[in-house]
């Protein structure tokens, strides 16, 4: 500020209000975010003062009665975290470091240029014809451009410019600059010819097939040039057909239509805008780009909106891929865009196809993704959930996931398929259990056969307790226990496909979903798989004590949110991982949830029933020589002893006499297990209830005194009229048919 000179009573006063200004206000606990986001303008002024006393309000005698003054949220002092995020490029493409990806762009590469070599040689007769036909033309053009060249006709408008405008001198020195010209290039001309001529005689003398050879490249020279420009002779073999390169304009213009309020919001004029976390990159056979969503926008509110997104990208549906990425924040966006539909690319073979073995303890290779690079899955403890609609691919899934289990020597299959089609019959020749239909003789089989499966999960229980932490150190099975064969701790590995047909049985229903339950939940630990696959993913097809603990999970097409959820798990449907997405020509194309920490688009190696019995033949020969050919695949049918046929319904009736209406089920469970003790121990009055509900029996209040005698009460129970009606129904109906 200038102000009068020193002494000046106005200029002290300016200088106590600046001194005034200068002085910090005092810091309190309070914070006004406000006040911080108006900045200094939004100060406000001091007030007027309250009374004759001068003294302006906001001044106190004591500061404690001031109150707390707002000041700015984010101080200027405050210092940053001091962590920088470096991301660094490879210094090696993706796609060269890819064996998948290079192996792919050379093929592409080779059989172009062979193509277009194939192409061209075919056509060579017809090339040189049409070139004879086309060299006069030629002929005629070259004279012309030879007689421009050697008489400078070019510089004939600069001339004639001269001439118009009068200009004496630089006409001069064009027509001296034309003189030289025709001077020396009429030289050559004619020294060309002469040699030209000698040359030609020369040759057809010495080396008449040279001179040949010559002429006929002077003529297809001359056809060349006497061609159409707009209609050459020797056209492109390879007619490529560009597609739009993908670029953050595109992006922006792809999520600007998605309709999402916060998006548009941000793209719009004066919007913050979108910004992209590093550069849009080749990405094995589609572009890959990385971008911050807007705040509150998620990864999964673009996924739900995917058809949108291919509409703005112009692109088809199954092109384009986005997802959440799991390195970054809540908001990151992966945008994978595809060259061609994942159902039109070309997929790399199954790397076992021909030749190799697996180990369940190890990660194996089953598919790939969007970008053709190999997926791998893990079966060793995981029971595994396959759904979908019908004709979309889950049978061949659950037929490539047991060819990987026969792969495994060590493995011990049981392949159960209710359609009745022999889906899983190439893998027959390697089965320890086996069969095929819905059939009242093959529903005995499967009970058998699971009967016999419980029996062996009790057995390993019981082994695994005994064991010394030395040699099984976390009570599980482990590879080298696997590998031992004196402890018989091997893999099994069971396959339901159509699984809501035998848990619906009305006969044995009740029993297979209780011993599925329990192989579920028990069997992963003791060395024993089992797969579920279904076309009508609900309560009924997928028990809640199935679908609870399954861990691997495949989701091909299905038609609803409630679908979805239950082959994916809860929620997944609103968290954005939908295989209603899928379209009809998707077939093998599923959301894999279980291997990683988050869902993945995968799609199985197609393998058709032939190549399934190549696979079959060589695990078998590799099963002979480690010594496991066991079963029905060495003609061994369950063992009388292991598969005792009962009637639950038949047996309750032998224990509640006839003079009992009606009886607590803990009693029933008790007397059920002085019956069979090798099929009912351990149950309980909630097993009672359970098994009984397939065929339409529900428990009910019942009054009862407890079997030592003491005070009565109501407790859940049964009605014997109830099991009297059902088996009669059932007598009266198989007599019908």
């Amino acid at each position: 500020m200038n102000h009068p000179s020193e002494g000046d009573p106005e200029r002290e006063l300016f200088a106590r209000l600046e001194a005034d200004m200068n002085t910090p206000a005092p810091v309190t606990a309070g914070v006004d975010a406000k006040a911080e986001t108006a900045g200094p303008a939004a100060a406000p002024a001091a007030a007027p003062p309250a009374d004759g006393s001068g003294r302006v309000a906001g001044d106190f005698e004591d500061p404690e009665d001031a109150p707390p003054v707002s000041v700015p949220a984010d101080p200027p002092d405050l210092p940053g975290p001091g962590i920088t995020e470096v991301k660094r490029r490879p210094i090696v493409p993706a796609w060269v470091r890819s064996k998948a990806d290079l192996t792919s762009a050379l093929t592409r590469a080779g059989m172009n240029a062979g193509y277009a070599c194939a192409f061209h040689c075919v056509r060579t007769p017809y090339y040189a014809a049409r070139l004879a036909g086309t060299a006069p033309i030629g002929a005629g053009r070259f004279m012309k451009a030879m007689n421009r060249w050697v008489w400078d006709l070019d510089m004939a408008p600069l001339r004639a410019s001269a001439v118009a405008s009068d200009n004496a001198s630089e006409y001069m020195t064009l027509t001296r600059a034309r003189d030289r010209h025709v001077r020396w290039r009429s030289l050559v001309a004619t020294v060309a010819s002469v040699f030209g001529l000698g040359l030609a005689l020369s040759m057809y003398v010495l080396a008449p097939h040279y001179l040949l050879a010559l002429a006929g490249a002077a003529v297809l020279a001359l056809g060349f040039a006497g061609q159409r420009p707009d209609k050459p002779i020797i056209g492109p073999a390879v007619v490529k057909t560009e597609l739009e390169k993908l670029t953050t304009s595109i992006v922006l213009r792809a999520l600007g239509s998605i309709g999402n309020d916060k998006i548009n919001k941000a793209l719009a004029k004066g919007g913050e805008g979108i910004k992209f976390t590093s550069e849009i990159t080749r990405d094995g056979p589609g572009y890959r780009a990385e971008v911050d969503l807007p705040y509150g926008v998620t990864p999964e509110d673009v996924m739900e909106k995917r058809k949108a997104l291919a509409s703005g990208l112009r692109r088809k549906l199954a092109c384009v891929w986005p997802s959440p990425n799991p390195d970054s924040h809540e908001g990151a966006l992966i945008l994978w865009v595809g060259d061609r539909p994942m159902n039109e690319t070309k997929k790399p073979a199954w790397p076992l196809l021909k030749s190799g073995t697996v180990d369940l303890f190890k990660p194996v290779v089953f598919g790939n993704d969007q970008r053709m690079r190999p997926v791998e899955v893990t079966l060793m403890f995981a029971s595994v959930v396959v759904g979908s609609i019908p004709r979309m691919g889950k049978t061949f899934l659950m037929r490539l996931l047991m060819l990987i289990a026969a792969l495994d020597p060590r493995a011990e299959l049981y392949a159960f398929e209710f359609k009745g089609t022999g889906d899983l019959g190439p893998l027959e020749p390697v089965c320890h259990r086996y069969r095929s239909g819905d059939e009242d003789e093959d529903m005995e089989y499967v009970v058998a056969s699971l009967r016999e499966l419980r029996q062996e999960m009790r057995r390993r229980a019981k082994l695994i307790r005994t064991l010394p932490r030395a040699i099984c150190p976390e009570n599980k099975v482990t590879p080298a226990l696997a590998s031992d064969k004196k402890y018989g701790l091997h893999p099994i590995v069971a396959a339901f496909d159509e699984c809501q047909v035998p848990f619906e049985h009305s006969e044995y229903g009740a029993e297979i979903e209780d011993i599925c339950t329990d192989l579920t939940k028990r069997g992963p630990a003791l060395g024993i798989m089992a797969m579920f696959g279904t076309q009508r993913p609900d309560a009924k097809s997928l028990p809640p004590g199935i679908n609870a603990n399954a861990v691997l999970r495949f989701a091909l097409k299905v038609m609803g949110n409630i679908a979805n959820d239950m082959v994916l798990g809860t929620s997944m449907y609103k968290a954005g991982y939908r295989a209603t997405m899928f379209s009809r020509s998707d077939k093998g194309i599923a959301w894999m949830a279980g291997e990683g920490d988050d869902p993945r688009i995968v799609c199985s190696a197609f393998i058709d029933g032939p190549a399934a019995e190549q696979v079959v033949a060589r695990a078998r020969k590799v099963r002979e020589e480690y010594g496991n050919i066991t079963g029905h695949a060495a003609g061994q049918a369950p063992a009388a002893d292991s598969a005792p046929v009962y009637d639950l319904l038949a047996d309750i009736l032998a224990v509640v006499p006839v003079d009992e209406e009606k009886v607590w089920n803990e009693k029933v469970a008790a007397r059920l297990a002085d019956l069979r003790p090798e099929i009912y121990t351990g149950w309980k009055s909630e097993t009672v209830t359970t098994n009984l509900k397939p065929h339409g029996i529900s428990a009910q209040d019942v009054w009862g005194t407890p079997a030592g005698g003491g005070k009565g009460t109501t407790r859940r129970g049964i009605a014997r009229a109830d099991v009297t009606k059902v088996i009669a129904e059932r007598i009266q109906k198989r007599s019908g048919d």
